[in-house]
């Protein structure tokens, strides 16, 4: 049942059988149905999900109803709604699930708690957070700083499973442009 997220967290930090084996069982198996929103605007984002099969979309709709995905977690990688995970208030963006999707879960209370009682697990967290951080800088810094077939090749070298399991729809709300625009830029690809 452990196995994805154990190899994930020796892959990020350096932890004790011992601690490992008092951290993971405050984690939670959940399946989701594909397009359930785990999350949505005005709740409280609680938990903090590893995927272990399927996708995770974390998204914000605008003033004109169009959404705006800011992450996709697939296979091996954490979600959350982590604003609201940190400061424990209102999530002004949903978490879905892109795919039928078997997941891990723990809950923000536990999770907090592990890093009063384990100091390892604080260097578990700043990874995480450190990952957020860059992932979220280098996504702006690309809307800024390159234009959309840019974003498009470089979507396709860094992650081409984004372009291979998602629908059209998803890809271009991930690159922040048009689904005619990414017509456009797969025809000339």
């Amino acid at each position: 049942m452990y196995e994805q997220l154990t190899q994930f967290i020796r892959d990020k930090i350096s932890i004790s059988d011992e601690d490992l084996g008092s951290i993971l069982p405050f984690f939670r198996t959940i399946s989701a149905k594909k397009n359930e929103l785990l999350v949505s605007h005005g709740e409280f984002g609680q938990q903090l999900y590893f995927v272990k099969k399927g996708c995770i979309r974390i998204f914000f709709i605008n003033e004109e109803g169009q959404d705006s995905t800011r992450f996709l977690a697939f296979e091996n990688h954490f979600a959350s709604a982590l604003v609201s995970f940190i400061t424990q208030t209102a999530a002004v963006e949903y978490v879905q699930a892109l795919e039928d999707s078997d997941l891990l879960y723990i809950d923000r209370s536990d999770f907090f708690s592990l890093l009063n009682k384990y100091p390892v697990w604080e260097k578990f967290y700043r990874n995480y957070l450190e990952f957020a951080y860059v992932t979220n800088t280098n996504r702006l810094m690309s809307f800024i700083t390159m234009d959309a077939m840019t974003r498009y090749e470089n979507l396709l070298k860094e992650k081409p499973i984004i372009v291979k399991r998602l629908p059209n729809k998803v890809v271009a709300s991930y690159l922040n442009i048009s689904q005619e625009t990414l017509s456009r830029l797969k025809s000339k690809k």
